[in-house]
């Protein structure tokens, strides 16, 4: 009876993991390894989290005011640690010899995130030329701080909400909130600066 019992939890969870299948595997398409790309999918890697998920209930029944997706978005962190600990150090020349990676590539899977956003940006930068429009973004990222780029990519890559941001980064959920808009601020009044500058 307690297996059945055992057996039913697990079912019951793994239909909640599947509520965060999409966002998992945007997750997993930004953090893994270029180089891992031709062993691994996002989806192996979203499988192997689900799988890990289930093998620590207490993990994950523990602690409940704490958002599900963050729980799994630790666990597949850790498991792209792990996947890359076993592919690329075990086993490093021979990983490395499978795929040939160009600063280009290496940098792809995250400017192609940025490269959507900035689409979306409104005012005098929308003017500019896709291209241009997508440089001067990561031009202006580059210039902000670590905490204003982290919380951007939370609320607009992973879909998180204040309160998923908050547990994320350790901090409250109004901090979250406004750390949120503060570098949302920071960063359409650099584009503006450069926007106009250009315009002169």
């Amino acid at each position: 009876m307690s297996q059945d019992n055992d057996e039913q939890r697990k079912w019951l969870w793994g239909r909640r993991f599947q509520e965060h299948r999409e966002r998992l595997l945007s997750l997993a398409r930004r953090n893994l390894n270029p180089v891992l790309l031709k062993r691994l999918t996002s989806e192996d890697v979203v499988q192997e989290t689900f799988s890990a998920a289930l093998e620590r209930m207490e993990f994950l029944d523990n602690q409940p005011e704490i958002p599900l997706y963050c729980k799994l978005r630790i666990i597949l962190l850790q498991k792209i640690k792990d996947l890359e600990r076993y592919h690329l150090q075990s086993q490093k020349r021979d990983a490395y010899k499978e795929v040939e990676v160009s600063d280009g590539d290496t940098a792809a899977t995250g400017q192609a995130n940025w490269n959507m956003f900035a689409d979306t940006m409104t005012g005098p930068f929308t003017r500019l030329a896709h291209e241009e429009r997508r440089q001067m973004l990561r031009k202006c990222l580059e210039e902000m701080e670590v905490n204003d780029r982290m919380i951007l990519e939370l609320r607009h890559f992973d879909g998180m909400s204040n309160a998923e941001c908050a547990e994320v980064l350790q901090i409250q959920q109004k901090a979250a909130s406004i750390r949120y808009f503060r570098a949302l601020q920071r960063l359409k009044q650099k584009l503006t600066d450069y926007t106009e500058f250009r315009n002169e």
